[in-house]
């Protein structure tokens, strides 16, 4: 029995750690945003504060409703990832 709070402290840190670095690896993830794969140039992009810049660009410069770039149906992804290309 001597060896309980050893043990629990252990437990305890162990937990605490663990905690702290699936926080961090969200945080992580959060910031740098997510990745989406452009199957029609068979290439990656991450979507990230930059790529958000030029896809506010595109919705202005075809007179478009801002709307959630996953929500948008699969011809008008399409159609950003084209001018996205043309547009570096």
């Amino acid at each position: 029995m001597p060896n309980l709070p050893k043990r629990f402290a252990s437990v305890l840190l162990g937990t605490a750690f663990a905690a702290s670095m699936v926080l961090a690896g969200c945080s992580a993830r959060v910031s740098s945003g997510y990745r989406y794969h452009d199957t029609y140039y068979g290439d990656d992009h991450l979507w990230d504060q930059g790529e958000v810049t030029y896809y506010g660009r595109w919705e202005g410069d075809t007179h478009r409703a801002h709307r959630d770039f996953r929500r948008r149906p699969s011809n008008e992804q399409k159609e950003y990832w084209e001018w996205r290309h043309n547009h570096h």
